[in-house]
């Protein structure tokens, strides 16, 4: 127990089969191409959540998968341009909260475990790793280090993976960069402390691809399995392997340890049912050939290895919900939406409207930004199986009713569009702007985004057609913010829509939006900002210590996105929680009803002494390699070349106890942290204290839905203003009412205190506010 092996293995038939996150079985074919999770977020629905999650571990099930790399907390999204923002979901670490448990529980419903990633304050590609920086003309010896105060650190980024432990996931990924300049895979704080102690997290934790960065450093800090396995892509060496043999021989890293290792990793394997749904694994990671060699670098043992099975089901159907449920409808003058399909000449402009040239799939791990944008770049992508474009889509839509229909999809054909746009009765222009991985660099975008603007001359775009036509709607397909510009002031632009990146439906789903099959009810999960310096955080560009680790400071502590808005008093130009309607909505009746519920006690156990499971023999000789056994080159086996440990070990370095965490070896009892107690903290964070309802109304004429947002400031001199606590999407017929209903729990209205290292409510006064956004909330209450 303990390795995993990748890229060797036809998706490691022997051992264990992982892919990554919203795009089930990576590389392989019939399989669904998801909605991101920032468009799961902007759907703020919790149903939606759990159904995307099920269906994504229904088709890692089907391709033979054991676990499901994701969902992504790490990043959260401390800076709008971090390149996999939209791998995650939201900066509010409520929202991503809420999403990450539905998304577990649906993945692992469907019985494959999911992953929760990457911990932890992961908040940008450039510097994650020393060796791809050099890559890319950087030199520095190790990667970043994200450095973060202890009530930071608990409020904001450990907030959703104490959600996604409580909501039972089976594995947690550590990431590539340092925390507070220790290694977030050898860090004895985060993993053994927080997440096992603090969390109570019952399941294992894997390293991110190369993360590790030592043998008993990283075992004896809470790391239960190493991925890829060896030190650098397909070397063959590894931290562990034969190393971890002797480690346990010579009691560096005690049995005990091992044992755990492998207790978590099998415990997780049979909470989900894998001992009982388990299908055979049926396709190679690495290749759609049908025959090649299982054991891919090796080029060994020829055969099936691609089964091509189909997975799919009637997912397109809850891709194109999603789609048009995360659309968020940001401007709308004059009702000049929904459109009926019947106008006298639509126009669609934009690269973003039509297909990639080359293919959907034509640039590798969807390395460019060709034709319109339906998911970011990087290893937490898929093979579209097929993608609707709006181009074909509204095409479609215009030609069902006999109307007149033409498109540029080359945004500098400058002449062309002069020349088309003043024809049409209805423009609508199609921007996107891309991001993702930082090993791969697209159109010198190493993973983070340079700047906040539309890519492929998009500004441009939009001025040009909208000062030809005064009915233009610009939809946009982005990974987070981008900067406006005037577009909300001019006059010539009669429809703004965000629809982030939608997946394989990306074309019907902005239709049914369009044309009034949908009427929008998404928010934003995110802030549109006038400036780019109005976040408060940004990427580091640039190394800050030579060439040594470069130092990011969260200074900024809890005031991230609408937060950072709040606290400085900047007037966004959309607000988080903003979104519009094709109908209106008012609110009133605000209830709070107070609960009686015991006192907080911080816990004050122990945890039971830490067993050993197993009478292994301590004779070096009997774990050197079998005379018949037939290794496969490249592979990790944990079979030693000496009866000699030193010699086995062959590292110089070898008796030192460096690496050897204070108390780390020591498997007597330890006290519980007071702040810990069960899966996700202590129990009686949980508890509620309040229940509050309020009355929606559906005041206009159409069918709508409308997301009730509950917020509460907790009063104190250093907290946000608001923070977001809870929300409901609700469905309401015109001229009727629905019944808003949230909870709000002892955690929701408690701060992390560092001199009693727990969770406390303080005697600041605490407001409950009610509304449609983040900034209209129009409902509020005193909390006694």
């Amino acid at each position: 127990m303990g390795l995993g092996r990748w890229e060797l293995v036809y998706c490691l038939r022997e051992s264990t089969c992982f892919r990554e996150p919203a795009y089930p079985a990576g590389e392989a074919d019939y399989n669904s191409a998801f909605p991101a999770g920032v468009n799961v977020a902007a759907t703020f629905d919790r149903g939606l959540a759990y159904a995307r999650g099920q269906a994504m571990g229904q088709e890692h099930r089907g391709k033979g998968v054991d676990l499901q790399l994701g969902p992504v907390a790490g990043p959260l999204g401390r800076s709008p341009a971090g390149g996999r923002n939209w791998e995650g979901f939201s900066p509010d670490p409520a929202l991503t909260g809420i999403m990450m448990a539905q998304t577990i529980q649906g993945i692992q419903d469907a019985g494959v475990i999911a992953c929760a990633k990457h911990y932890i304050v992961n908040e940008q590609e450039r510097f994650r790793q020393a060796p791809e920086s050099a890559g890319f003309g950087f030199t520095i010896n190790d990667s970043l280090s994200s450095n973060v105060d202890d009530a930071t650190l608990h409020e904001t980024y450990l907030w959703p993976f104490a959600d996604a432990v409580r909501a039972g996931v089976g594995s947690i990924m550590c990431s590539y960069n340092q925390i507070n300049n220790s290694y977030g895979c050898q860090n004895s704080y985060t993993l053994n402390y927080l997440l096992k102690g603090e969390l109570d997290f019952q399941g294992f934790v894997l390293s991110d691809w190369q993360a590790q960065h030592s043998g008993v450093g990283s075992a004896l800090a809470g790391m239960d399995m190493s991925m890829p396995g060896d030190v650098l892509f397909n070397t063959g060496t590894s931290y562990w392997g034969a190393n971890l043999t002797v480690a346990i021989l010579n009691g560096t890293v005690p049995e005990w340890r091992l044992d755990d290792m492998a207790v978590r990793i099998m415990a997780a394997w049979y909470y989900v049912g894998r001992d009982q749904i388990q299908v055979p694994i049926n396709f190679d990671s690495w290749t759609r050939d049908t025959f090649g060699y299982r054991h891919y670098v090796a080029e060994e043992a020829y055969g099936l290895i691609n089964e091509h099975v189909d997975v799919r089901a009637e997912h397109g159907t809850l891709i194109r919900h999603i789609g048009s449920a995360s659309t968020v409808l940001l401007k709308n003058n004059n009702s000049v939406l929904p459109l009926n399909g019947h106008e006298r000449f639509t126009a669609v402009f934009g690269s973003d409207a039509g297909g990639n040239p080359y293919g959907p799939n034509g640039c590798p791990d969807r390395g460019c930004d060709n034709g319109t944008l339906a998911m970011g770049w990087g290893s937490g992508t898929a093979e579209f199986p097929y993608l609707v474009t709006p181009e074909i889509a509204i095409q479609n839509e215009i030609l069902s009713k006999n109307g007149v229909f033409q498109s540029i999809t080359d945004n500098f054909a400058g002449m062309q569009i002069q020349a088309l746009a003043p024809q049409a009765s209805v423009a609508i222009v199609f921007v996107n702007a891309d991001s993702g991985e930082g090993y791969l660099n697209v159109d010198g975008n190493t993973g983070d985004r340079n700047n906040l603007t539309f890519w492929q001359g998009g500004d441009i775009l939009v001025q040009n057609v909208s000062s030809l036509c005064n009915n233009t709607i610009v939809v946009m397909h982005t990974v987070g913010p981008v900067l406006l510009s005037n577009y909300s002031e001019n006059p010539n632009i009669t429809a703004i829509l965000w629809a982030g990146l939608p997946g394989e439906q990306s074309g019907n789903s902005i239709a049914d939006v369009l044309y009034g099959r949908v009427n929008p009810g998404a928010k934003l999960p995110f802030t549109f900002g006038v400036d780019r310096e109005d976040y408060g955080t940004d990427i580091l560009y640039n190394p800050n210590e030579g060439t040594g680790a470069p130092q990011v400071s969260f200074s900024e502590g809890n005031f991230i996105d609408y937060r950072a808005f709040d606290q400085a008093g900047v007037e966004p130009l959309y607000e988080f929680g903003f979104g519009l309607s094709y109908t209106t909505f008012s609110y009133s009746n605000l209830v709070v009803n107070k609960l009686t519920v015991g006192p907080y006690t911080p816990t004050t156990r122990q945890t039971l002494a830490a067993p050993v499971l197993g009478n292994s023999a301590s004779d070096a000789a009997q774990y050197q390699l079998p005379s018949n056994f037939t290794i496969i080159p490249l592979y990790i086996y944990p079979y030693l070349n000496s009866t000699d440990l030193e010699n086995a070990a062959n590292d110089t370095s070898y008796g030192s106890s460096d690496s050897v965490p204070a108390g780390s070896q020591d498997s007597s009892p330890q006290p519980m942290p007071a702040a810990g107690g069960a899966p996700g903290g202590n129990p009686e964070l949980y508890d509620v204290l309040y229940q509050v309802r309020a009355t929606i109304t559906n005041t206009g004429s159409t069918p709508g839905e409308e997301v009730a947002q509950l917020y509460i400031s907790l009063g104190g001199p250093y907290d946000p203003k608001i923070v977001l606590r809870n929300f409901q999407r609700l469905s309401i017929q015109p001229n009727s009412s629905a019944t808003f209903s949230a909870d709000i729990t002892r955690r929701d209205i408690s701060n992390w205190d560092t001199n009693t290292q727990n969770w406390a409510v303080s005697n600041s006064p605490k407001t409950v506010y009610v509304g449609s956004s983040s900034r209209t909330l129009p409902l509020s209450a005193t909390l006694s």
